[in-house]
């Protein structure tokens, strides 16, 4: 049995419970998953002052994962701490962001991000600039209101994100378009199949690429 372990650096358990069951959709026989929720921060990281602060728990808890899984998923769509799970884990590591940017934009594919987070646009950048693929990055679209009032109406944040993903489609010619949030995972999964074109739900990708992995 292959073991995964799920790292939720946001300190909501009806969260956590979410991703898991969206990864346990692209399991393979043979695969198990575990999630671990942050013990300390906020139920939703919204700014980059939240996302770096995540990034020590991230560690500390991939690190207790890591006795007792064969990979590591790590659920923020900035991927905090992944770089150093990567060096210390001694296991095949993978946040969302990085995975769903590196299906986004295969075969030079252009992309583009629907979300609900302003303040997290600048890390969006940064991290297609890291990868290597900031020139096919059309840019962010993003959702109006509150974004945690957004995150507890499922069908107000559906109809939002399909507006953003419109808008990411139609208006900055993206040729595929990620929803960028671990918990905006639920909509990611129905928003797969409502345009021709590809949608990237990043907690798939992540799956995906572990499954591959390991």
């Amino acid at each position: 049995m292959k073991r995964i372990g799920l790292i939720n650096p946001n300190t909501s358990q009806a969260t956590t419970a979410m991703m898991v069951d969206i990864a346990r959709l692209y399991l393979p026989q043979g695969f198990a998953i575990e999630g671990l929720t942050a013990r300390q921060g906020v139920a939703m990281i919204l700014d980059e002052e939240a996302l770096a602060a995540a990034e020590e728990g991230v560690v500390s808890m991939g690190m207790e994962l890591a006795g007792r899984s064969d990979g590591l998923i790590i659920c923020a769509f900035g991927d905090p701490g992944l770089e150093r799970l990567i060096e210390t884990s001694g296991i095949p590591c993978i946040g969302i962001c990085q995975a769903s940017m590196m299906e986004a934009s295969a075969g030079e594919r252009r992309f583009g991000i629907a979300t609900v987070t302003p303040d997290l646009v600048g890390s969006f950048f940064a991290k297609a600039k890291a990868l290597g693929v900031a020139s096919l990055f059309t840019g962010t679209r993003l959702t109006t209101g509150d974004p945690q009032q957004l995150a507890l109406a499922p069908e107000a944040l559906l109809a939002a994100l399909a507006i953003a993903t419109h808008q990411c489609f139609e208006e900055d010619g993206a040729e595929a378009v990620i929803i960028g949030g671990g918990p905006l995972g639920q909509a990611a999964e129905q928003l797969q199949g409502m345009f021709p074109a590809p949608v990237i739900a990043p907690i798939r990708s992540a799956v995906e690429w572990m499954v591959r992995a390991l």
